[in-house]
């Protein structure tokens, strides 16, 4: 049995307010997404690296690792019109049995702790998702009228998501559908249950101006702790 990581990064720079894809984004003088790729190469787990990118990604990517000096192995796998489509893609490249975590690009400060913590849980439980509970106050809006839902009984949801390869290829042989909002998604949706495994507030996603300085920070503040 293989471990594999399916590394999805398709986003672009939209809501960072950027004309540049997030993934390459520069964060303490690295792009994000070579600090998501060094989490998974540095784990005890060592996975096999599958590098999700649109083909109009590819070429700019390939320059970044020659600028960065960056030689991680990881294979580039061509992404799809929906993150649905991309995961797909990847999946589809895998042969035998073992385990995949799938991953967003964009959440580079995952710890290898988790990433093996992961691993280990989908071994026992068949699947494993990261997730944090709320800390917030929680409410449901329909038509237009809104109920409050119990805070404990809500969880924030991260990857990375870590499944069986033969249920997770099982869950993407399906056609794609708009409730599909992440892996776990699409293998509840073939009749499985989904495990939670506590997940890292430090595990954040890359999404706002915000979250690239607040990743700044926290990258600092790790460093200096490691120094003390």
């Amino acid at each position: 049995m293989k471990d594999y990581a399916i590394i999805v990064a398709g986003g672009s720079g939209n809501r960072m307010q950027t004309e540049t894809p997030k993934q390459f984004l520069l964060l303490k003088n690295l792009p994000v997404l070579m600090h998501t790729i060094k989490a998974f190469a540095q784990s005890d787990t060592q996975p096999k690296i599958l590098l999700v990118l649109g083909k109009d990604q590819q070429d700019s990517w390939a320059h970044l690792c020659e600028e960065f000096n960056f030689d991680i192995p990881h294979e580039i796998i061509d992404g799809g019109k929906e993150r649905f489509h991309s995961v797909k893609n990847a999946i589809q490249t895998i042969e035998g049995d073992g385990f995949v975590a799938i991953h967003d690009a964009v959440r580079p400060l995952v710890s290898k702790s988790l990433i093996d913590d992961c691993f280990k849980a989908a071994k026992v439980q068949g699947n494993v998702i990261a997730a944090i509970p709320s800390s917030d106050s929680v409410r449901i809006s329909r038509d237009q009228k809104t109920s409050a839902l119990k805070r404990d009984e809500v969880y924030l949801v991260q990857t990375p998501q870590t499944f069986n390869i033969n249920v997770i290829k099982e869950a993407y042989n399906q056609d794609f559908a708009n409730h599909f909002t992440d892996d776990a998604s699409v293998v509840e949706s073939i009749g499985y249950g989904i495990n939670i495994i506590e997940g890292e507030r430090e595990n954040l996603k890359i999404t706002y101006p915000i979250d690239l300085e607040l990743a700044e920070l926290l990258l600092k503040n790790s460093e200096c702790k490691k120094e003390l």
